[in-house]
């Protein structure tokens, strides 16, 4: 084989690769459940509250 061969079946083994891990770490998220909303910062809200006191 010559070198450009050998550099395309390195570049699609790599892709390849890439694929299966992004498929792996995208079922292990999803088997995770059903995703919460982050937390409400409150503090912000409470320092508005205190100036208006």
């Amino acid at each position: 084989m010559d070198r450009s061969k050998i550099v395309a079946v390195i570049t699609g083994a790599i892709a390849i690769l890439l694929s299966i891990a992004y498929l792996l770490i995208v079922q292990f998220l999803d088997f995770r459940g059903e995703m919460q909303p982050a937390p409400v910062d409150v503090s912000n809200r409470c320092m508005a509250i205190e100036r208006l006191v």
